[in-house]
């Protein structure tokens, strides 16, 4: 089915915008995948916050001149998808690990900050922890003095009243009287 002009601005106009919000993006050649395969992608990519796209490539060129992802115009050959995301390792993650369990994804370019990466970076990519897990860690961290601060202080009040606990049932025979 062939796009009239203006459904192909409006294709040009949305994947520039989204590509334009992104941090890096991730091409893979989806030769072999079937209708439902890429629905699966796009639904594991969805919830990652991560945008996949089918765009013929004459458009998708269009949508990266002038951006930072411009060096992938000579990349695009071959029924590809692009995936984009703010987040890299998010991105790289969601392809890389549809790649594992679908042989016909093949990675085969990527971008970020302007410069041209093969398979092996965005591999690299994949193996790091996501943005949700550092932020966790950092909030974890932060935490640990105010955590230990406060066990400290609670210590002493606890400490004393196990004290009194003690004594208390060391001496039966003057509670009784």
């Amino acid at each position: 089915m062939s796009l009239n002009i203006e459904q192909k601005k409006a294709v040009v106009g949305e994947v520039t915008q989204v590509l334009s919000a992104a941090q890096a993006a991730v091409l893979a050649e989806y030769r072999g995948l079937s209708v439902a395969q890429i629905t699966e992608l796009r639904g594991a990519a969805r919830s990652a916050g991560v945008d996949v796209r089918v765009v013929k490539n004459t458009l998708a060129k269009r949508c990266v001149a002038e951006s930072s992802f411009e060096c992938l115009t000579d990349h695009f050959v071959g029924p590809l998808i692009i995936s984009s995301s703010e987040d890299p390792v998010a991105v790289a993650k969601v392809v890389s690990n549809f790649a594992k369990q679908n042989e016909q994804l093949k990675i085969t370019d990527g971008a970020m900050n302007g410069d041209l990466l093969d398979a092996a970076p965005i591999q690299a990519w994949a193996k790091l922890p996501g943005r949700d897990e550092l932020l966790a860690t950092l909030v974890g961290t932060m935490a640990a003095p105010m955590t230990k601060l406060v066990q400290t202080l609670n210590a002493i009040p606890s400490q004393f009243v196990r004290t009194l606990a003690a004594v208390r049932d060391a001496r039966p025979e003057e509670q009784a009287a």
